[in-house]
């Protein structure tokens, strides 16, 4: 009887937790901390998992991370012993949500798919609704709207099949928010004023924060800033109150950008440095990238050019450190993410057995597509702002002296490694189908690695270990050698032993250990004062995507490849990786190259940019920023350029006047460029039928489509390359792709 009673007050506590938790989520977690200890002392089971789960989803409402995971993967356990698949799906679902929360979007889809399919079986609605919101939400963050969209709309109509009208406000508020980022203000105010509408019908307090902030980003796009200030502030003050740190850090850097529009300077920063703190303390990423920018562009208006830098740094570091991880995740990953289409249709091939040899056919074609979409958003998504930061650098060249040069030096390094970064993460399938090969150019091997060093020394400082290079070779000889490729190799190499490291040193050594006539044998090795590595994991570290440690996260340099890929890389030089290590001592990981040696190049003259003054270009460019970077270095070259934002407007200006050359961006609205050359080329009668058109883009992709390298006398890739872009625009006749790529 006693027993009996223990039981109902478990579930009452557990009711009333779930019923308080829009409006005091802190009275939730007590009261499902108290049923949790009821429960373990009743030794059920089934009331233990729902108490953890609980839990879980409590401390991931408040950002707490670290105890949300480890009360969800304590559920699964259970969940998995009593073969309760509905509990296995709420906490996977749980799990998901921490990681597109954080940074690790696609290790968070595959748990939602996971969960979804478990849905589905059982005609879950109300849950179904959830997970597809949560799926258009991950999607949304890796810059793939399309998929986005789709989910969202299934999201509001199967939270209208369960007569959830909270979940159905919840999907409506994201679908605004995609339909503003499409311009399509009208029909985003009406669908966010819904939203509203039908959360506080729901009473969800916190749902009806983000649907405030909903309809402020509505009237920020409208140029509504009072209404806009008020909507933010409004929402701000909603989630602290209800404690939701990522909405909250959402609304300051949307408000922080709002009052950079109204060029309240200071106010700007005061916001968005709120929304920063809150950023850094939760680990967020994704806010704390957006931060990072905005700083940068309020000390450039402020015309204070060492903070400006300072930020452009740390949003460069905090990007590159993001995609590293999510690089890292994706390879860990990647089989999971191409059985994603498979999963969510498994009960589509169960009702249709007898066209499983078709759909499997079908779904191999899929996994190929999914691959080479996922291919051409990350290189978009990256390439786009890494195009505003070197032609800001290129811009700056000229006007920058003394020690701000040496800034800007450090920036060019760091800019065009990460571009370098970003090329060979790209072309990862074909350096393990043995398709890479060495791009072998006049270097100087001491100046390299300088740079290198350079580029790792703040985080080997933050860290109290000091980062040397000691060099035995003539500090002016030139070697033949693929400079990208190496960086790739010695930046992993140095990036690992600081992760490992907590005292003492990390040494880069090069060393001349045979000189010929034409070429020589030089020793590279990286030793740190680390934990060291044991005997055994020694022969597991070089295969592929095998971790002693389960995450290697760099702040600087290196890809997060692993120590499989610098083995390939090492292999394409023709040459091994060795390591040598004791535990508690450090390790040493070396190798030889062969290296032809070759005469120093003298510094190469700018070029002189003559030929193109009093030219006139069509630019279109939906990227604003791109758009005035792209105009001002045109200007410099004497170039007139009119600007339009999209494909439809470009057409309609190519039939009206005369243009030397058309520089036509991929990614746009109304009318993509590919569409809108085919456009002005098909049509005889335009005045630019026979104007040169140069494709401009960030899209990978791009140039494995021969259609496309047809339609355009070049594509250029962002970031732009200045002298390729002259190049390519006083070269008559159409130039090969390989020779304009960054």
């Amino acid at each position: 009887m006693a027993n009996l009673h223990l039981h109902e007050k478990v579930n009452l506590l557990l009711n009333s937790a779930y019923s308080k938790r829009s409006n005091n989520i802190q009275q939730s977690i007590a009261l499902a901390q108290n049923a949790l200890q009821l429960s373990k002392e009743l030794n059920d089971t089934s009331l233990i998992v729902k108490s953890l789960e609980q839990l879980s989803f409590f401390y991931m409402i408040i950002s707490d991370f670290v105890n949300s995971k480890k009360h969800a993967k304590e559920a699964i356990i259970h969940y998995t012993a009593i073969n309760n698949e509905l509990g296995i799906a709420n906490t996977k679902y749980t799990i998901a949500s921490i990681h597109y929360k954080t940074d690790n979007y696609h290790k968070g889809l595959i748990y939602l798919i996971e969960a979804l399919k478990i849905y589905k079986k059982h005609n879950k609605f109300k849950n179904i609704s959830k997970v597809e919101k949560a799926i258009g939400t991950a999607y949304e963050f890796i810059g793939d709207y399309s998929n986005a969209f789709t989910y969202y709309k299934h999201a509001v109509r199967n939270a209208q099949k369960a007569k959830c009208i909270s979940l159905e406000a919840n999907a409506l508020n994201n679908l605004s928010g995609l339909l503003v980022k499409n311009k399509k203000y009208n029909a985003a105010m009406k669908m966010i004023t819904h939203s509203m509408k039908l959360k506080k019908q729901s009473g969800d307090a916190r749902g009806y924060g983000f649907a405030i902030y909903g309809r402020g980003k509505v009237h920020l796009a409208l140029g509504d800033y009072k209404n806009s200030e008020i909507d933010f502030l409004q929402a701000i003050d909603t989630f602290n109150q209800v404690i939701e740190v990522i909405g909250a850090c959402m609304v300051y850097n949307k408000l922080g950008r709002l009052y950079y529009k109204i060029n309240d300077l200071q106010k700007s920063k005061e916001t968005v440095q709120k929304g920063l703190e809150l950023s850094v303390a939760y680990n967020l990423s994704m806010t704390k990238v957006k931060g990072y920018h905005l700083l940068y562009k309020i000390y450039k208006r402020k015309n204070k050019i060492k903070k400006s830098f300072k930020y452009l740094e740390l949003y460069l570091s905090e990007k590159e450190a993001t995609m590293n991880t999510q690089t890292k995740h994706v390879m860990e990953n990647y089989n999971m993410i191409n059985k994603m289409n498979v999963l969510e249709k498994e009960a589509l091939h169960q009702r249709e057995k007898q066209k499983i040899i078709d759909k499997k056919n079908k779904g191999e074609q899929q996994a190929l597509k999914l691959k080479q979409e996922f291919l051409s958003v990350m290189s978009h998504e990256i390439r786009t702002p890494l195009n505003a930061m070197t032609t800001i650098a290129s811009i700056l060249e000229d006007q920058v002296v003394g020690e701000n040069k040496k800034l800007l030096k450090s920036l060019q390094f760091a800019s065009n490694n990460l571009i370098n970064i970003v090329n060979n993460v790209l072309d990862f399938t074909k350096l393990d189908a043995k398709k890479t090969v060495l791009e072998e150019d006049n270097t100087n091997l001491n100046n390299l690695c300088n740079y290198i060093v350079n580029l790792h020394s703040n985080v080997a400082k933050q860290k109290g270990l000091e980062l040397v290079l000691i060099n035995t070779i003539p500090k002016t000889r030139n070697y033949l050698l693929d400079e990208t490729k190496l960086t790739q190799i010695i930046s992993n190499l140095i990036s690992n032993a600081i992760k490992f490291t907590e005292k003492g040193k990390v040494i880069l050594t090069l060393k001349l250990k045979k000189e010929e006539e034409k070429q020589d044998t030089i020793l590279i090795s990286i030793k740190d004062t680390g934990e060291g590595i044991s005997k055994e994991n020694c022969k597991k570290i070089f295969t592929s995507f095998s971790q002693i440690k389960p995450v290697m996260t760099r702040k600087q340099g290196g890809t997060g490849l692993g120590l499989a890929i610098v083995k390939k890389l090492v292999k394409l030089h023709q040459s091994k990786i060795y390591v040598k290590s004791k535990e508690h001592e450090g390790s040493e990981f070396y190798f030889t190259l062969e290296l032809e040696k070759t005469t120093p190049t003298p510094a190469a003259n700018k070029p002189i940019f003559e030929q193109l003054k009093d030219k006139k270009v069509l630019l279109a460019e939906d990227t604003i920023m791109n758009a005035i970077l792209i105009k001002k270095v045109l200007l410099k070259w004497g170039v007139t350029t009119e600007h339009v934002a999209n494909g439809k407007i470009a057409v309609e200006y190519a039939k009206v006047k005369k243009y030397d050359f058309i520089l036509m961006d991929l990614h746009m609205p109304e009318i993509n460029g590919i569409d809108a050359t085919k456009l002005i080329k098909s049509n005889k009668d335009n005045i630019n039928s026979n104007t040169p058109i140069f494709a401009i883009t960030a899209d990978v992709m791009t140039t494995q489509n021969k259609e496309y390298t047809g339609l355009f006398n070049a594509i250029l890739w962002k970031p732009l390359d200045i002298e390729k872009l002259y190049k390519a625009l006083t070269t008559n006749k159409t130039l090969q792709l390989e020779s304009t790529l960054v």
